[in-house]
């Protein structure tokens, strides 16, 4: 890790899943295994200061910002999908599926429409206002990683299925794929442009690919996480950076890097020799780039150490570490 980077006050207790911050300001939202949902304020001079916080009946799974940053829905192993309200600071349940809820997200067709993917093996959209899901989708297999940008949602399943769907039509699957990786999905992260997606798995390696059939051309994969000795990490988190659409990957490895798709390059590696990274976020501004470290169950529940760390990081992004290079010529 850089020894400049910030570290969150009151982390949470146990396993850190997902982190989104506010597209109004610099306030992160945390789930975790703990069963809470906290929100931290960031300030400009980089210390944190716990605002609030709400619970799940089991562990908290995802969380994600409405776009007027009034209102966060998490979703948890307790199955249900719950909202809290910033302005009154309290929280009910909005969604509810027959298995726990892994995935949620606010879309951009409107304020008030959260998507919700599940181990159920279904996709829900729930409008905040009525109790019952305005749409459902049956998935190939049970949801494990899901993103969303303009009308595009990708949501990525067990057994390598990849499922992509047009919003103006959200029920039906646009197309569906497989991912170009050999083994199980693990992040999914949509370009900021929307016109395709990165797709991480566990065998350390990520796939770029374009919606378009006519940039297929475009499309690669590459490999990451992975070290001198040939040991093979898993891609936990994608997170491309709001202005240049450059992206972070981070691994079971501890480490970060910062990549360039359009040049193939790596512009910044950085590493926290401390334990695994489960999840990242890039803030609105994308100067801020948060990174948990917790265990992420990459080995199963055997290798879940009571006694290890749960923080969260922020480190300072400066442009010459995250701004594209211009493409190499080949």
């Amino acid at each position: 890790m850089d020894p400049k980077d910030f570290e969150v006050a009151n982390a949470p207790t146990d396993g850190i899943s997902a982190m989104d911050f506010s597209a109004q300001a610099d306030f992160l939202a945390v789930s975790s295994w703990d069963n809470q949902v906290r929100i931290y304020e960031v300030q400009q001079s980089g210390n944190t200061i716990p605002k609030a916080a709400y619970s799940h009946e089991g562990p908290a799974l995802d969380v994600t910002w409405s776009k007027d940053g009034t209102k966060l829905v998490s979703g948890g192993a307790d199955k249900a999908g719950r909202l809290f309200d910033v302005n009154t600071g309290q929280s009910s349940q909005i969604a509810e599926h027959a298995e726990p809820i892994k995935c949620v997200k606010f879309i951009d067709q409107g304020q008030n429409i959260v998507a919700t993917g599940s181990w159920d093996k279904t996709l829900k959209y729930w409008d905040l206002r009525s109790p019952q899901p305005i749409g459902t989708v049956q998935l190939p297999e049970r949801c494990y990683s899901m993103d969303s940008f303009g009308p595009l949602l990708v949501v990525g399943t067990a057994e390598k299925h990849i499922c992509i769907f047009d919003l103006n039509n959200p029920t039906a699957i646009f197309k569906q794929t497989t991912s170009p990786l050999k083994w199980q999905t693990r992040s999914i992260a949509c370009f900021t442009h929307g016109k395709g997606y990165a797709v991480g798995s566990i065998e350390g390696r990520v796939g770029i690919q374009y919606i378009d059939d006519k940039e297929h051309s475009k499309n690669f994969s590459f490999k990451c996480h992975r070290d001198e000795a040939k040991n093979i990490f898993s891609v936990n988190a994608l997170s491309f950076h709001p202005t240049y659409g450059t992206f972070s990957t981070a691994g079971a490895d501890g480490t970060v890097s910062f990549w360039d798709k359009d040049s193939k390059q790596r512009l910044k590696a950085f590493s926290n020799v401390n334990g695994t990274i489960p999840c990242t976020a890039f803030n609105r501004t994308g100067n801020i780039f948060a990174y948990a470290v917790s265990y992420d169950w990459s080995k199963g529940y055997k290798f879940a150490n009571p006694s290890s760390p749960h923080k969260i990081f922020l480190h300072a992004v400066r442009d010459e570490d995250i701004k594209p290079r211009g493409t190499k010529k080949r």
